[in-house]
């Protein structure tokens, strides 16, 4: 099975080693360099169904990279879009969701679905209600993060809330319910007005037992921020 390393401390590479007719999947244009045993090709995973619903569910391309060891043994070096860190996962006896933008790359005993779930109960009923991605198979999935990463421990009794634009990944065992950041007691429209004026969205609340995956940065927020100070 091909193997994956994380290597540099900021910004870092993805460096993949293939055996001869290996092959892995990763997300459009993140090859950065590889050796000339191996074979890239656009490839659209899981049908034109599962394509196009990853495509506009969680903004990934309609189109993967898959690179395959034909010439022999090799490696590729990755990189994500946003710079950051990024995290090998196994996959196995252990699933994982994973947030919009998170994917970098797998192994080819690994595939992705896009599981829809109710918007109306995110909205008004505090749970669910969005595209999310889900592993299954079995081998390695690497996620990347807008910043550092940081593993968050969840235990049975102990509900953990994390701001929705920082979750990268979680266990697929957890529970967990989307909700506005602050509860007021004022219903919906007094816990929206706190969570508008405390300058939180959404959040997720997660309970059970297992890890999520965070990072450090907002994305919508630094693209914001970077907006709001063009030309100064």
């Amino acid at each position: 099975m091909a193997t994956f390393k994380v290597t540099g401390d900021i910004d870092p590479f993805l460096q993949v080693s293939m055996k001869q007719g290996e092959r892995i999947f990763c997300e459009s244009n993140a090859m950065v360099m590889m050796d000339s045993t191996l074979e890239l090709k656009g490839k659209m995973r899981g049908g034109l169904g599962g394509a196009l619903m990853r495509s506009l569910a969680n903004g990934e391309s309609f189109f993967q990279q898959n690179i395959e060891a034909t010439g022999g043994d090799g490696n590729c070096l990755l990189s994500p879009n946003l710079p950051g860190a990024m995290r090998v996962l196994e996959v196995g006896e252990r699933q994982y969701l994973i947030s919009d933008g998170a994917f970098v790359a797998a192994s080819s005993g690994i595939d992705l679905r896009v599981r829809t779930q109710n918007v109306g109960n995110a909205l008004f009923g505090q749970s669910g209600g969005f595209f999310i991605t889900e592993s299954t198979g079995a081998g390695q999935l690497v996620v990347s993060g807008f910043g550092a990463l940081h593993e968050v421990d969840v235990e049975p009794g102990k509900e953990v809330v994390i701001d929705n634009a920082h979750v990268v990944a979680w266990d697929s065992a957890l529970r967990y319910e989307m909700a506005v950041a602050t509860r007021s007691g004022g219903g919906l429209l007094g816990n929206l007005v706190n969570s508008v004026t405390s300058g939180e969205g959404m959040v997720l609340r997660f309970s059970g037992r297992g890890k999520v995956l965070i990072c450090s940065r907002n994305r919508e927020a630094f693209v914001a921020w970077m907006m709001s100070h063009q030309g100064r």
